[in-house]
């Protein structure tokens, strides 16, 4: 069964999903039986199967399958050679590129531990996410040799380059080439099985230092031929993947998935909205992988021919805005979107086969059991799932929102592997949250469920903030604010206001020529009074993470003072129901208590 169905089609034949959902078990369970067969073993597999047939391509190398298992077999024996021991931990400081993907496989080959550091990270940050992991050495990209010396002044690190220009000692990718590419032995292997860790990848987090978030063998060989068999991935697909290579989506589902088919990856080196439709063309692309805001960029991005003369036939990611969904659908043409959801370090997964625009997925009836999922009422006071009497949880109704937790057991795809440091990890895990003795895993993000069983998500716990005593969901308000005439972008985020409890709301846009504020006003008319944001800032851009989430943090640190904020900024003004100019006259006026909000 293809998934290259017209839209609608799903809906339409209640067996194409539940076929996408057998066909991703069987290839999962069939791959994961063999606890010795981790993913660098499978890549010697494809290589003996698919030969001189491309792999990874790029603009600046490129890798046949046979030529990617030599490569990795030389990290591994040069690994060896340097004597890195099972467990140790190597930070990789590189961009995006097919060897990025080599050097882990080689390093986990062998036991070593690769931790994936973000290139845009420098000082004390950087050097922060290498100390959590406890690295003891490091391979740096040429590129990115200055910021890391001086953030890793007084690290005890062992540091090899990669790249560069002149004949500087230890560079990496010239020592490699000297090691044999030949399958290892089991002996060389060093019984590196699947129960072991394999990378650490850093999760963002809304506040504070990142967190190194543990990944088994186990799950980079069940992530992607899960989404393979979900995919429906074959030889002739081409993934497109210009997402950061030092996350859980753009650094593992979307390199190996299509790979275990026998299909190719494209590794763009970022994401451009200019370059998109190019490169897809270009290359040949059968499928792109998408995350965040990616999509969004794309819609408000000036029409071109390339995007009509594109060959993919499935887009596939997280987070992507219902709004956003069907401009894109309707203007690319593609014809599956394949929303999906899931936490580099979480065991709670959803998947939307069915193409149910705004949802994030749907349990089917035959995985309830064994993706234990559940959404718990949750105590907005507290940032906390609600406990009865007994102490115990309680599970949502339909259309209820609560919080998303993941049984944690001990079967695979259950365990919860957390992150180095026990406190935080202790952190995301709760007990006797329905029975005595159970845990389940906290995942910070509040959802709802309709009564067919697609799963909403509605906001990230800590992105939401309280108003004349209501709660209000930040992604709610943004939906709604998109929805109005020259909005591209927006995100909302609550900020402290004088003589008043809790925190107001407020909203930065990017807009499309001169502002409709009573357009805007009128978008926003649905929304409970209590809901709509009090202050707008008129932005060029919106600046996000390397994974396109809004930083909302400094936004909302910045506030409304028009002596700190060059960007315009505006009231709602109840009896207008309009915006009006915030001017510093206005602005004292709050602070001294004259205007109430």
């Amino acid at each position: 069964m293809s998934l290259a169905a017209p839209p609608g089609a799903a809906a339409r034949n209640p067996e194409m999903p539940a076929r996408a959902w057998l066909r991703a078990l069987e290839t999962t369970d069939k791959a994961t039986r063999d606890a010795d067969r981790t993913l660098a073993v499978a890549v010697n597999d494809w290589a003996a199967r698919y030969g001189e047939a491309p792999a990874l391509l790029s603009d600046k190398e490129r890798f046949s399958f046979r030529a990617l298992a030599a490569r990795v077999n030389a990290v591994s024996r040069w690994a060896l050679d340097t004597r890195l021991a099972k467990g140790d931990v190597v930070a990789l400081i590189m961009g995006n590129r097919p060897e990025y993907f080599a050097l882990w496989l080689g390093l986990s080959q062998i036991g070593v531990v690769t931790a994936l550091i973000n290139v845009n990270l420098a000082g004390p940050a950087l050097a922060h996410c290498v100390k959590v992991a406890g690295a003891r050495a490091a391979i740096v990209e040429a590129p990115f040799a200055d910021i890391c010396a001086a953030a890793f002044v007084g690290l005890d690190l062992q540091t090899w380059r990669h790249g560069g220009d002149d004949e500087a000692s230890r560079r990496l990718d010239r020592v490699i080439e000297d090691f044999s590419g030949v399958p290892l032995s089991a002996a060389e292997r060093r019984e590196t099985n699947l129960a072991d860790r394999a990378l650490l990848i850093y999760t963002s987090g809304t506040t504070g230092l990142p967190k190194a978030a543990a990944v088994s063998h186990h799950r980079l060989i069940a992530w992607s031929h899960w989404f393979a068999g979900l995919a429906n991935m074959g030889p002739d697909d081409r993934m497109y993947d210009c997402l950061p290579l030092h996350h859980s989506v753009g650094g593992v589902a979307a390199l190996a998935a299509p790979l275990v088919n026998g299909g190719a990856v494209v590794v763009a080196e970022r994401f451009s909205a200019s370059r998109f439709w190019t490169d897809v063309t270009r290359w040949d692309c059968t499928m792109a992988q998408y995350i965040g805001e990616l999509c969004r960029y794309l819609v408000a991005a000036p029409p071109c021919a390339e995007e009509k003369a594109h060959k993919l036939r499935l887009v596939c990611g997280n987070g992507l805005a219902a709004d956003v969904w069907r401009a894109f659908a309707e203007r690319f043409g593609v014809a599956q979107i394949l929303e999906f959801y899931a936490s580099t370090e979480g065991n709670v997964t959803l998947y939307n086969v069915e193409g149910r625009v705004g949802a994030i997925g749907r349990q089917p009836s035959f995985l309830a059991a064994r993706d234990a999922l559940a959404l718990a009422r949750f105590d907005a006071e507290r940032e906390a799932p609600w406990r009865g009497a007994d102490g115990f949880c309680a599970r949502c109704d339909a259309d209820e929102i609560g919080e998303a937790l993941g049984r944690i057991a001990a079967e695979p795809g259950r365990i919860f592997e957390g992150y180095t440091e026990r406190d935080e990890t202790e952190k995301k895990i709760l007990r006797d949250v329905f029975a005595p003795g159970d845990a389940w895993m906290r995942t910070g993000d509040l959802m709802r469920r309709d009564k067919e069983g697609f799963y909403y998500f509605v906001d990230r716990i800590g992105d939401t903030f309280r108003w004349k005593g209501e709660n209000v969901a930040t992604s709610e308000v943004a939906t709604a604010l998109c929805a109005a005439p020259g909005v591209r972008d927006a995100v909302v985020y609550g900020v402290a206001t004088p003589n008043a409890d809790g925190k107001a709301g407020m909203a930065a846009l990017v807009i499309e020529g001169p502002p409709d504020l009573v357009a805007i006003a009128r978008a926003l008319a649905p929304l409970p009074r209590y809901a709509r944001p009090l202050f707008l800032r008129l932005r060029p851009a919106l600046e996000a993470t390397a994974t396109f989430k809004p930083q909302r943090r400094a936004l909302a640190e910045q506030g409304f003072d028009p002596s700190r904020v060059e960007d315009p900024l505006y009231l709602y003004d109840a009896e207008r129901e309009d915006y009006v100019e915030l001017t510093p006259a206005r602005h004292r006026a709050i602070v001294e208590g004259v205007v109430r909000l």
